[in-house]
């Protein structure tokens, strides 16, 4: 906080952000895709930013894509795989992504759920299997499914405003 001139209170950035990481409330997950969720930690609409829990209930490709910007993920629960690597990320596990690496994320059959931290700036580029841009995300289509989710099931769309910067 700073003060002008006039003695007013100024805050120079946005408020901070300290929020239960594991909800309680299951409510507070976004459905993704069949058997996939996210809860959002921190969508940073100033920088493109997004923090968030990816939980995953099934076996299988998720799937294939790049970030033109690093990422940084941490495995809390279960593990995976990118079908391109020879590395899996088990619990505990640090993951970091280079910008441009196309990879194709696995979850196996032998595990009943993952869980993992990831910080991802910029966006996220679904390609198909001959690398055409078939979707995308960003903190703005996150923010818009966090809404639309939220409204549906009583939480109010405007619930996903207190992990907004």
């Amino acid at each position: 906080m700073y003060k002008d001139m006039k003695g007013s209170a100024h805050r120079l950035a946005p408020p901070e952000i300290a929020v239960k990481a594991m909800p309680e409330d299951e409510r507070v997950w976004v459905p993704q895709a069949e058997g996939v969720w996210f809860r959002p930690l921190m969508l940073n609409t100033l920088v493109g930013q997004w923090c968030n829990l990816l939980r995953v209930r099934r076996a299988g490709v998720l799937s294939r894509h790049l970030h033109p910007n690093p990422v940084h993920g941490y495995v809390i629960e279960g593990r995976w795989f990118y079908r391109e690597h020879d590395w899996v990320a088990e619990t505990g596990s640090y993951v970091f992504e280079p910008p441009g690496e196309v990879h194709t994320l696995v979850v196996p059959e032998d595990c009943p759920e993952m869980i993992t931290f990831f910080n991802i700036t910029g966006s996220m580029i679904y390609l198909d299997e001959a690398n055409k841009h078939v979707g995308y995300e960003d903190v703005f289509t996150k923010i818009d499914m966090c809404r639309a989710h939220y409204a549906e099931v009583g939480l109010g769309a405007d619930y996903v405003d207190q992990f907004v910067r």
